[in-house]
């Protein structure tokens, strides 16, 4: 690694965007590491299966209540310094949720995991709207978005694949190792900002949150966002048991490559930006809304195939959704648009803490039926949302 960023050292494009990249893969890695062994922790500390989305739900909560002041925090102190000293301190969490011998122990560890996260993913988008030309900022955020969408699948796989051989404390010392190496690329490949001025007005940021949530466009915009992440993380959380039981019976490794359907977010994401610029926002949104519908039902069906091939079209339809979301909080937004964002992120993540722990009643009564038709009243609630209060004022495009 080291020698390979010796070679382009020279090249601050290239470093910059080995450093984006490393930093969405490091956060998604360890936000969704436990995922797809959520049967083997219940077994492991003897708690119900629907509990360990308690494991999710802990590092969503934690990033949640950080992500609204991170922005103002590194407006006033600076960029690269907060990152990578936030991706050191992560390996730390990691290790300890290694050795956690109860489950409260580990979530613990998990809560702290998140609460360091928001300095790494929500400060390189401050880096990088600081330190990039507007043409090369949204290059910039495709290539931080890729990086998010292979961390999230690289650390079900992983953790997947390792607790298949090994259990579930090497998988995390694995991503605890991964982690270093990217904490390690982060550092000598993201340049030192150039661009940075501080800004000593905190207050006069965190006064602009009353203005945002009494923007009924932006209060629309954050309904959207919860919804977004409540579905993924309810239907990738509650399929994992239905697949781990007969007849399908599949070990952490296969339950980890179930996740490759992420990876059609890397086509979706920048798809998304130029079908809503051409059919507009909200008729993409009321398409998008039976596809994820229709996979859904695809899910319920016996052959495996068609569950992976409906999970894909659920993957695929929420970046869709999430990517749309993100870009309509700059267009709704009067003023103060980073802590509008801030505010996004917080309702984002509390969503995806719901959708860890609401789905589990469903699933103790009706199983996965009962996981799907939650998922499906979000969705509905959402395309309503949107019907009602997307509008716009002006012309205003998604970049793409």
């Amino acid at each position: 690694m080291s020698i390979a960023l010796f070679r382009f050292g020279g090249n601050r494009s290239i470093r910059l965007n080995a450093a984006v990249f490393a930093a969405g893969y490091l956060t998604f890695l360890n936000m969704w590491c436990t995922q797809a062994i959520l049967p083997v922790l219940a077994a492991a500390f003897h708690v119900a299966q629907a509990r360990t989305g308690l494991t999710v739900t802990a590092p969503l909560l934690a990033t949640s209540c950080m992500a609204p002041v991170i922005g103002a925090i590194s407006d006033r102190f600076g960029r690269k310094n907060f990152i990578c000293c936030a991706a050191f301190l992560l390996i730390l969490p990691t290790l300890l949720a290694a050795d956690a011998r109860s489950f409260n122990a580990f979530l613990l560890w998990r809560f702290t995991q998140g609460l360091l996260l928001p300095f790494i993913f929500t400060i390189t988008i401050a880096y990088i709207g600081d330190e990039s030309s507007s043409g090369e900022t949204a290059r910039l955020a495709g290539t931080y978005g890729s990086g998010a969408i292979f961390g999230g699948f690289s650390g079900r796989l992983i953790s997947g694949v390792v607790t298949s051989s090994f259990g579930w404390r090497p998988a995390f010392l694995a991503i605890a190792v991964i982690t270093l190496a990217m904490a390690l690329a982060i550092s000598f490949a993201l340049p030192r900002e150039r661009n940075f001025h501080p800004l000593y007005g905190i207050g006069r940021a965190l006064r602009s949150f009353p203005l945002h949530l009494s923007n009924p466009r932006l209060l629309a915009t954050y309904a959207v966002g919860f919804g977004v992440l409540f579905s993924l993380v309810a239907v990738f959380t509650f399929i994992n048991f239905r697949l781990a039981a007969a007849p399908y019976s599949l070990g952490p490794a296969a339950l980890g490559g179930i996740f490759v359907v992420y990876l059609g977010g890397v086509i979706m994401s920048p798809l998304a930006a130029r079908l809503a610029n051409r059919f507009g926002r909200r008729r993409v949104m009321a398409v998008v809304g039976p596809v994820i519908a229709a996979g859904l039902g695809a899910t319920l069906c016996a052959p495996l195939w068609a569950i992976v091939f409906g999970l894909l079209l659920v993957s695929s339809g929420i970046f869709v959704q999430q990517t749309l979301a993100t870009a309509f909080v700059g267009v709704a937004a009067r003023e103060g648009k980073s802590t509008a964002v801030g505010l996004y992120v917080t309702f984002y993540y509390i969503g995806g803490s719901a959708g860890g722990l609401i789905p589990g009643g469903a699933w103790h009564q009706f199983g996965w039926p009962g996981c799907v038709a939650i998922v499906c009243v979000a969705q509905a609630l959402m395309l309503a949302v949107v019907t009602q209060f997307w509008t716009l004022r002006s012309s205003a495009q998604l970049p793409g």
